[in-house]
């Protein structure tokens, strides 16, 4: 299946830190066989409404996007590891289809 996967990351990390945040999560889906096509880094954006997580209320983000392959027992592994990770806000994975062909649009070759 192919999904996306919209993460939010504490405002103002390191960079080393939020490397090994985009790291490891690559990294839970490549050890069990899945394939990471691409992540987009968005930057720091102000939140919609101010967010308490992890003991600490957040009006700053790191967005960052990973769009990726697996299947769904890798989905609640990595779901579990982003609710427990105190540098993520919130994460959010989005099953696109069951294949990356399956999103992308064809031309239409009647015209």
């Amino acid at each position: 299946m192919f999904y996306e996967l919209l993460c939010i990351a504490r405002a103002g990390l390191m960079e080393a830190n939020f490397k090994d945040l985009v790291r490891n999560s690559a990294k839970r889906v490549l050890e069990r066989g899945g394939i990471v096509r691409g992540f987009e880094n968005w930057g720091e954006i102000p939140l919609a409404k101010r967010t308490r997580r992890h003991q600490t209320y957040h009006i700053r983000g790191h967005f960052w996007l990973m769009h990726f392959d697996t299947n769904p027992v890798v989905i609640a592994e990595l779901r579990k590891m982003l609710n427990n990770d105190p540098r993520v806000i919130r994460g959010n994975i989005i099953k696109l289809g069951r294949r990356l062909e399956d999103i992308i649009e064809r031309p239409d070759k009647t015209h």
